[in-house]
């Protein structure tokens, strides 16, 4: 029943983030957003402000152009000064700590994956109902999820041949605790991917743009030292196989628009304000 409501509470936000992005310029008052979510404004903001720790006035501030134009000069500064990355705070540089990525090995995939034993399993984040499945080695794959069984038929048909449990083992529950609790009792999340050696690198470069902060697919290209690749690095972000924890949310137009995404562009303003407002001094 709390799982449920919990599904209920975030479409509702996600509609509201997506009815504040698309009239930002008019700027809707929290009687409008809430009206279009069919809430009373006081269970509007109570819901909202549980989410996400701000109001949703304060959301506002850190999906508009503005701030994003502001993270994106911040990031291409970065790209000058590597003391910037080294003088952030460890809640920041989560990704870059704490996570490590070990591509598969030709072996390991080959014939649709008939090597490899996976164990998935459905769990609730900030951001609705997502499948997260592992190998015996690590993290392989995790995805936002609509409905369970085509979820599920997408994971296989990355590895068609390979062997299904369902079954949440120590991997998974030690990955997921990045949504719920202080990251300093994260123990190394370690992910276990297939990727062509360019994708592997975009993916790598990924885990250094900072919770809270944002970059451009010009920038990544610049950071793996292919700065004509803008195109082909916009190509492996889309094809990131580890939702949220490859953060490729967190890139973004060079305009300061947030852009595409492929769990829904509604979703990736909530995931790029939730982490803003948990970082912000």
């Amino acid at each position: 029943m709390i799982q449920r409501q919990k599904q209920i509470d975030f479409a509702r936000i996600r509609k509201a983030i997506g009815y504040l992005s698309e009239n930002y310029k008019s700027q809707p008052t929290l009687e409008q957003a809430a009206e279009h979510v069919n809430l009373s404004s006081y269970h509007f903001q109570r819901m909202f402000s549980n989410w996400a720790g701000v109001s949703p006035k304060q959301f506002l501030r850190y999906i508009n152009i503005t701030h994003a134009k502001k993270l994106l000069k911040e990031d291409k500064a970065s790209l000058l000064d590597t003391t910037y990355e080294l003088g952030l705070s460890s809640t920041s540089r989560l990704h870059d700590l704490f996570i490590d990525i070990e591509g598969m090995t030709p072996g390991e995939y080959k014939n649709g994956g008939e090597n490899l034993s996976i164990n998935y399993s459905f769990v609730e984040s900030p951001f609705g109902k997502a499948i997260v499945a592992s190998t015996i080695k690590g993290i392989c794959y995790i995805a936002f999820v609509d409905n369970e069984e085509s979820s599920l038929k997408l994971l296989k048909n990355q590895y068609p041949n390979a062997q299904y449990q369902k079954h949440r083992d120590k991997m998974q529950q030690n990955a997921m605790l990045v949504f719920t609790q202080d990251w300093s009792r994260v123990d190394k999340i370690k992910l276990h991917i297939k990727g062509t050696d360019f994708q592997l690198k975009v993916w790598q470069a990924l885990l250094t743009i900072p919770m809270g902060k944002l970059s451009t697919y010009s920038n990544i290209a610049n950071k793996i030292n292919n700065p004509k690749a803008s195109r082909a690095v916009g190509s492996a972000i889309g094809d990131n196989p580890v939702a949220f924890l490859i953060p490729c949310h967190r890139v973004i137009k060079s305009t300061g628009l947030l852009g595409q995404y492929h769990w829904g562009c509604d979703r990736k303003a909530a995931m790029i304000g939730w982490e803003g407002a948990k970082t912000d001094d």
